[in-house]
Parts: C-alpha cells; sequence; structure tokens
C-alpha cells in the first residue's frame, strides 16, 4: 500500500474497531453521525491524500480541502482532528518528515487552516481570542505573523491534536508503538485506544463536558485495563452520556497510519 492508502485505511481501521468506549463504532451510532459517515469520509478523502503524496502541496490549503470533500453528508465534521495529523505525516512519509512540514508552515497555512475550520462545527475553547468566525481573527494572523505551527502551540494547552504539532507527535508514535507491541488486528486497536485513554485526558471530553468528566474518564479507563470494570459496560455508560474521546480517536488513527508504514499487520 502506498501512503495514501495508509491514511485511508487507517480511518477505516479505527472507527470500525470495537468496543471503543463512548466513540461511534460498528455496534453503535450517535443520533447524527452513524457509522456510515465515517466510512464516507474515509473514501471521499482520497483525491486529497493522493495530492499530499504525489505532489505535495501547502498543507494548510490540503486541510481545508480535506475537509471541503468529506463535508458532503449529514453526518457533520467526523475527521478534522485526523486531517491535522494525517495531512503533515503523508506529505512528509512519517513522523520525521512530518515535523519537518510543520516547521516549513508558514502564515498562509494558518488562513488556510482557518477556512477549513470554519467549514466545520469544531468547538472554539471559550478562552480562545482567535476566533475563527470572527474575520479580525485572520487579520490578527496575518499582522501577528503566525505561521500555522504557531497557531497550534497557541492551541496546545486545550488541544491535544494541536499539541502533537508541537511535541513532535509524540502520542502518535506511542500510539503507533503499542499497535506493535499489542499483535495485530482490532483487537490490537482497541488496546492502545484505552491505552491512551487511560493515561491522558482527552480534550475533546473537557471541551464538551468539562475537564472533571475527562479525569473521570480517564480513570475509568484505567480501571477497565487494572479488571476492576467491565469494557461493554464502560462503552454503553460513556455512549448513554454522550461521552466520546474524539481527540484520542484522531490520534490513534495518525498511529495506525505510522504503524501500518512499518509494518503492523491489520488483517492477521
Amino acid at each position: 500500500m502506498n501512503r495514501a492508502e495508509h491514511a485511508q485505511m487507517a480511518m477505516m481501521l479505527e472507527v470500525c474497531a470495537y468496543p471503543k468506549p463512548g466513540n461511534v463504532d460498528r455496534c453503535h451510532d450517535y443520533p447524527d453521525t452513524r457509522l456510515e459517515h465515517f466510512l464516507a469520509s474515509a473514501i471521499l478523502a482520497r483525491p486529497v491524500f493522493d495530492a499530499a503524496e504525489k505532489t505535495g502541496g501547502r498543507v494548510g490549503t490540503l486541510i481545508r480541502e480535506a475537509v471541503q470533500c468529506t463535508n458532503g453528508h449529514s453526518g457533520g465534521n467526523t475527521h478534522f482532528g485526523a486531517f491535522l495529523l494525517l495531512i503533515p505525516l503523508v506529505l512528509g512519509g512519517d513522523i520525521d518528515g512530518a515535523r519537518a512540514v510543520v516547521a516549513a508552515t508558514d502564515v498562509e497555512d494558518a488562513v488556510e487552516f482557518y477556512a477549513a475550520f470554519g467549514l466545520t462545527s469544531v468547538r472554539m475553547a471559550e478562552s480562545d481570542d482567535l476566533d475563527v468566525n470572527d474575520p479580525a481573527s485572520v487579520a490578527a494572523i496575518r499582522e501577528r505573523g503566525m505561521t500555522l505551527a504557531d497557531v497550534m502551540a497557541y492551541s496546545a494547552p486545550r488541544d491535544m491534536v494541536a499539541r502533537e504539532w508541537t511535541n513532535g507527535f509524540a502520542l502518535t508514535r506511542r500510539c503507533a508503538d503499542l499497535l506493535h507491541a499489542h499483535g495485530c488486528g482490532r483487537e490490537s486497536v482497541v488496546a492502545a485506544f484505552l491505552d491512551l485513554l487511560a493515561t491522558e485526558p482527552d480534550t475533546f471530553i473537557a471541551k464538551k463536558h468539562g475537564e472533571a468528566v475527562a479525569e473521570r474518564t480517564m480513570r475509568s479507563a484505567a480501571e477497565v485495563l487494572d479488571g476492576k470494570r467491565d469494557l461493554a459496560a464502560f462503552d454503553a455508560e460513556c455512549v448513554l452520556a454522550g461521552i466520546n474521546p474524539g481527540s484520542i480517536a484522531d490520534i490513534t488513527i495518525a498511529g495506525i497510519y505510522v504503524a501500518l508504514g512499518e509494518g503492523w499487520q491489520w488483517d492477521c
């Protein structure tokens, strides 16, 4: 498989693995977002992944194009965070290459990113003064000379996907290592996801429900790993409460992409 195929496979394998507590998978949907929406996005994003691999391009523009390609269904934003990680990874080929892509971003990448953000329903933190819905924020980015890497650094304290841009894709690397360590196939994806959830407060949960809920979810995942809580029951509790670890799902996708490039097997 080439890099574009690895990116598609990573998106598909993450959403099809089950049970991943609280997230859409083959066993349950949310009222407005279903498994089919995630699979459709994995298919529709292919032209952007192909372009990133074969011809390169501006990372901010490719992120915007990926969002545009996948905005045609009623399931809302399914993979915005994943695109923030996959696009530099596909452009760079691997984590080292992605770090170089991040370092080379400029102001126009930041402007394109904000255009992409405006096409989604992604939550802005209440403390953010750079509001994507405010044209003055784009002007402020230009005035400050903020690159896309700068924008991610600005968001990193509150967003673990943005934080991957500032820490050298550390959790992406860790997820790939977990996949290798856990073996192959669907069970490995679930195990890696749980390992991350048990040690990292998911910032998507924190934005939606508050930091206390994110911390409690992390502790509950750790109890599952320790055998003190049933995984299926934990999954059902999260779904009922609308607690979905979307940021860790995005990082899991990136980790699968990296692992596939290193020979990890999904079909054992």
